[in-house]
């Protein structure tokens, strides 16, 4: 491949340019995936924490963009139907686009609202599909202050800030208050929010603060020394608004209250949640016990003069086989239980832990029978495997170690 110059990217005197002409200087590869070269694009790149553009290069789909030494790359579905020097066009999905510029916007916004009112600089930031997230290095924000970097932010939308950019010198740049500087060598391309925000910057916003249409905080997370704030922009604030706008009315409508009366409401059925399944435990706590005594009645033999009880019971997850078998164990008897449930073979071992017992060496003797694993103590084992047809004949291979 020819040594090839810089790609001039359009985008950056025009984020707003959705379709453009442009010259085929090579057909490369990214990744082993078909790539093109142009001599110029409006397609941005991904970087910086923004996402690339997607769209279309003679009517093929666009999948990706990248940058390598000031090349830009356009991964394409299939290969051009076009040459070296062939002259196609190009068309930015621009819902997408739109969606980028936004977020990116309200990124810069927020992130100077934070470090106006709290001297907080945003270390890193990260645009997804659902959301934006920043880590700022300050923690400890109350929901207040939250609250108060948010107002003023969206008060630089509502006043619709100007947006420009433009490239200056390191002395020009010298000369300006800037939140944040940038390394690159030679111009720099400077982005600027009134005088509200100016940064070094290479991403694509809308042309005034308005057009970000708000912004509204998610949810917040710490991380070591930084704080994690989530939020949305734009038509995603609007979107994000309807879906939570539309759980609290299902909310209203389920529980029969005011919207302001929702969250009480739900602390009050956790709560009697909570007390009924108390309740719950304690009464099969109780039939659990008094089904122990009746299997008792009916063992299957003895081991040091205890009553062994060994019984297949289906449908009883683990958590019912343990609790039934440590009550066995709790009146004196050796429990060797076993039952199928969800597609799968359980045993539950229980015993005295003064009786002379191994329920350890007991299931590893049964568990190959079930294909499978597990193991505990002399007085406690449990394990399970997937093959429930030899359930039987594990129960009858614990009851044969056990009792000879």
């Amino acid at each position: 491949m020819p040594e090839l110059t810089p790609t001039q990217r359009l985008y950056f005197d025009d984020a707003y340019l959705r379709a453009f002409q442009a010259r085929v200087v090579a057909l490369s590869e990214w990744r082993g995936q078909p790539a093109v070269i142009l001599d110029v694009t409006a397609f941005y790149p991904e970087g910086g924490g923004q996402p690339a553009d997607q769209g279309t290069l003679a009517g093929v789909a666009v999948r990706d963009v990248q940058e390598k030494d000031d090349i830009i790359y356009h991964i394409v579905a299939e290969p051009l139907p076009a040459g070296v020097g062939d002259t196609v066009a190009g068309e930015i999905a621009w819902e997408r686009r739109f969606d980028h510029m936004q977020q990116h916007t309200g990124q810069h916004t927020i992130s100077a609202a934070f470090y106006r009112l709290f001297g907080a600089d945003t270390m890193s930031w990260h645009l997804g599909a659902e959301y934006v997230s920043i880590d700022i290095n300050r923690t400890n924000l109350t929901d207040a202050q939250l609250q108060e970097a948010e107002h003023a932010a969206n008060a630089i939308v509502w006043d619709d800030v100007p947006v420009t950019a433009q490239i200056l010198t390191r002395e020009e740049l010298a000369k300006l208050e800037m939140r944040k500087g940038s390394d690159r060598e030679g111009g720099i391309r400077v982005v600027s929010i009134g005088e509200w925000d100016r940064i070094g910057c290479g991403g694509t916003h809308v042309a005034s603060a308005g057009r970000v249409g708000a912004i509204g905080v998610r949810r917040t997370e710490t991380r070591g020394n930084l704080t994690r704030v989530e939020f949305v922009c734009g038509a995603r604030a609007l979107a994000d608004y309807h879906r939570k706008t539309s759980t609290l009315n299902a909310a209203v409508a389920a529980l029969k209250t005011r919207a302001e009366d929702v969250l009480p409401q739900i602390e009050r059925l956790l709560a009697q949640t909570d007390e009924q399944r108390r309740d719950l435990t304690d009464l099969r706590r109780k039939l659990l016990a008094y089904e122990a005594r009746e299997l008792l009645a009916d063992p299957a033999g003895s081991v040091a003069e205890r009553p062994v009880v060994c019984r297949r019971m289906d449908e009883r997850d683990m958590e019912t086989l343990r609790t039934l078998a440590g009550q066995i164990a709790d009146l004196g008897g050796v429990a060797l239980l076993g039952g199928a449930c969800a597609g799968k073979a359980h045993l539950a071992f229980a015993g005295p832990k003064d009786a002379p017992l191994d329920l350890n060496a007991a299931l590893k003797a049964a568990l190959p029978l079930v294909g499978g694993k597990g193991g505990g103590q002399k007085f406690q084992a449990q394990g399970g495997g997937p093959d429930i047809a030899g359930l039987d004949a594990a129960l009858a291979q614990a009851r044969s170690h056990l009792l000879g």
